[in-house]
């Protein structure tokens, strides 16, 4: 397992003044935790801090927004990079997935953190939303086992989704958003029909909760079964796709988001907290003890690859260009 590089949170605050120091740690399983610091002594002729390191650790590339870090004796090196923007006291209380625990949501523009819209209708926490492709409607789920729909531009809470027993952990989006999907601490997931405000029906009963979900489309050689009945016509776009399911009970499971049938069941580390799509073929997904599973759909016997960072939670998967960005709870 490789060993880990972690700096200071706030470390471009803290470097940004002469003599401005961050602490540094480099911990290895096994072995005693590296402990140092980065300090400023300046800035370069063309604006860039000047940064040295305490014995066992080595600067390496600088910007105005990174720093490059390395640990020769355990040959392991981080870029870490600094927020463009921060946004302080958006809301009173802790924030999750842009909403928080307070029962609101608040859209604010990325620019300068001026708050545009409050949203207000949850009881309880708030744990996820997300934009409709179009941008300008939000969808969120709550502990208050609602799912809701609103206008970005006025606030207004268009369609509120009830039938789930327990709070809403994930959502998803199918296509351009005539369908949606939600999971559940209930262990259930649901496909729903936003022009009438429907459940068209359960996608799956785990029996445990269902922490998060991601749709996509299928790759073509992978058997996604046959439905049991004929899909309803308010079903639109589940045709080839497959809906990833993470659970709390250490498994990823893959169902037919139009046939409702078992695709894969891939039994990890420990309960999974996250999933999404690299391409039809690739998916990832994360676990509560930091592990990160790659695994190929047609083949999930065993995964590709497992990346462990740290022990932390890994919380969230976001595709980015050739790779993707993880979060985890450290």
């Amino acid at each position: 397992m490789a060993a880990t590089l972690r700096i200071q949170s706030d470390w471009s605050r803290a470097l940004s003044r002469d003599e401005g120091e961050a602490w540094l740690s480099c911990r290895s399983p096994g072995k005693p935790t590296l402990y140092g610091s980065v300090t400023r002594r300046g800035l370069s002729s063309d604006g860039v801090p000047d940064i040295v390191a305490s014995e066992g650790f080595v600067v390496g590339e600088v910007t105005k927004k990174s720093i490059l870090i390395s640990c020769p004796h355990e040959n392991v090196s981080t870029k870490f990079l600094a927020p463009y923007t921060s946004f302080c006291r958006i809301h009173q209380k802790s924030v999750s997935s842009l909403v928080s625990t307070d029962g609101t949501m608040k859209i604010w523009q990325a620019a300068n953190g001026e708050i545009r819209r409050l949203l207000e209708g949850h009881v309880y926490d708030v744990n996820c939303c997300r934009f409709f492709p179009s941008g300008l409607v939000v969808l969120s789920g709550g502990m208050d086992a609602q799912l809701k729909i609103w206008s970005a531009e006025d606030a207004s809470c268009a369609v509120t989704f009830k039938g789930h027993k327990g709070g809403i952990l994930d959502t998803a989006i199918v296509d351009r958003g005539r369908n949606v999907v939600s999971c559940s601490r209930d262990g259930s997931a649901r496909l729903w029909d936003c022009g009438k405000s429907a459940c068209l029906g359960v996608l799956a009963d785990c029996g445990c909760p269902i922490n998060g979900i991601a749709a996509g489309t299928a790759d073509g050689s992978l058997n996604l079964g046959t439905p049991e009945k004929p899909p309803s016509e308010r079903e639109v776009g589940t045709e080839g796709k497959i809906l990833l399911l993470a659970r709390e009970d250490k498994k990823l499971q893959g169902v037919g988001l139009q046939s409702r049938q078992p695709v894969f069941l891939f039994v990890g580390s420990d309960a999974f907290n996250c999933c999404t799509f690299l391409s039809s073929t690739y998916i990832l997904a994360g676990t509560q003890d930091g592990n990160i599973y790659q695994l190929d759909v047609r083949n999930t016997n065993a995964p590709i690859q497992v990346i462990h960072r740290s022990g932390a939670p890994v919380l969230a998967l976001l595709p980015y260009r050739d790779g993707f960005i993880a979060s985890q709870g450290n």
